[in-house]
């Protein structure tokens, strides 16, 4: 029921139907006057940012929750300002335009989301959990949260800073990933539902576990749930929610090709249409060097002996940690039977921005140009 109420006070705090810096008053704190906070106006604008997309672009009140994402996703949308012509844009296009903000197989499914929308709902948004939900990338938590903020339907949320509120709140012990858990999370969320303001109470919900109740130092003594959080009570604030089991990244290691010809341009491979980097212009690559030669001498007129080794560039994904040994070499040709294809192309330099070219690869081409 605290749960409920600070909930309720927090939308409240916020007028309806606008936008900018929200004050949420909490009246419970330990401290003797009452506290406030105030959101920064870079999270002011990624909320608003949310709320003016949400029905035009399914995932796109998950991705504009990303710290620093707002002013991005906001030039990505200017240039496709709907879902027609999101479905219509060529994924070269789409990709160039997510390019830098990580997380591609979202670009992906958004490009995909907005052709079925297309072909299957007249270019609009469903306003049904189960045909969003049946929108490529789009889970129960993100259909919700559409659902909710667009026309104010009554659905729950569990986004990652909803799950740690309610484990701590309520003293829920094991990793909140876990099919039991995760029941025991939706039947609670569900339980919480306000009768009104839905839009501001699922965005209060995220804003308060990403600005309070944080998962690293959370401010508890201005918490307005700190008589009711069972983790505060018995002193398990910071082993709530439990972590998910960890094991060690495996490493995967390969050899960047950065091969640039005459006219100073660089070699360009598009990335196989599933896997990591699907789809996007990236270097030449292989698993070790004995590959690497192999795919050299097959495709280039040179000697990969002559190749220059550069530094080592090491890139964290979620499942294993990419370690990067790029070589270059200038003033190389293709050899006579191999020429630009859909798989394989030279691009010069200032036409690289208009690629979609992953994060560090782009960052290798910047560094090493001349």
């Amino acid at each position: 029921e605290a749960l409920r109420r600070w909930f309720a006070a927090a939308a409240l705090a916020r007028p309806a139907g606008q936008g900018g810096r929200v004050v949420v008053v909490a009246e419970r704190a330990l401290v003797p006057v009452q506290a406030l906070i105030r959101w920064d106006p870079a999270g002011a604008a990624g909320r608003e940012l949310a709320e003016r997309t949400a029905l035009r672009f399914p995932p796109a009140v998950h991705m504009a929750s990303l710290r620093g994402t707002p002013a991005a996703l906001a030039d990505f949308i200017a240039a496709l300002p709907d879902l027609r012509a999101l479905a219509a844009a060529p994924q070269d296009d789409v990709m160039a335009l997510w390019s830098g903000l990580g997380y591609y197989a979202r670009a992906r499914n958004l490009h995909a989301a907005a052709k079925r929308c297309v072909e299957l709902h007249g270019g609009e948004l469903p306003r049904d959990i189960q045909a969003l939900i049946a929108l490529p990338g789009i889970g129960r938590s993100t259909a919700a949260a559409i659902l909710s903020q667009a026309w104010g339907d009554p659905h729950a949320i569990l986004d990652g800073n909803v799950k740690r509120v309610l484990a701590r709140v309520f003293g829920i012990a094991g990793w909140p990933g876990t099919p039991a858990n995760e029941k025991k999370l939706w039947a609670i969320a569900e339980s919480l539902l306000p009768a009104e303001r839905l839009a501001d109470y699922t965005q209060a919900q995220m804003d308060f576990g990403a600005t309070l109740c944080t998962r690293h130092d959370p401010a508890c003594v201005l918490c307005p749930l700190q008589r009711d959080c069972v983790a505060l009570r018995d002193g398990r604030v910071v082993e709530l929610p439990t972590p998910k089991p960890g094991k060690p990244l495996p490493e995967r290691m390969a050899v960047m090709l950065l091969i640039r010809d005459i006219d100073n341009r660089v070699l360009l491979q598009r990335r196989p249409p599933t896997g990591i980097w699907a789809s996007l212009w990236s270097l030449p690559e292989a698993a070790d060097h004995d590959q690497a030669r192999a795919w050299f001498d097959l495709h280039i007129d040179g000697d990969y002996s002559q190749g220059a080794a550069l530094e080592n560039i090491q890139h964290s994904f979620t499942h294993y940690r990419l370690l990067m040994q790029p070589r270059t070499w200038r003033d190389i040709a293709l050899r006579s039977r191999i020429h630009d294809n859909d798989a394989l192309r030279w691009d010069a330099r200032d036409t690289l921005v208009s690629l979609g070219i992953p994060a560090p690869v782009r960052s290798l081409l910047q560094t090493t140009s001349p």
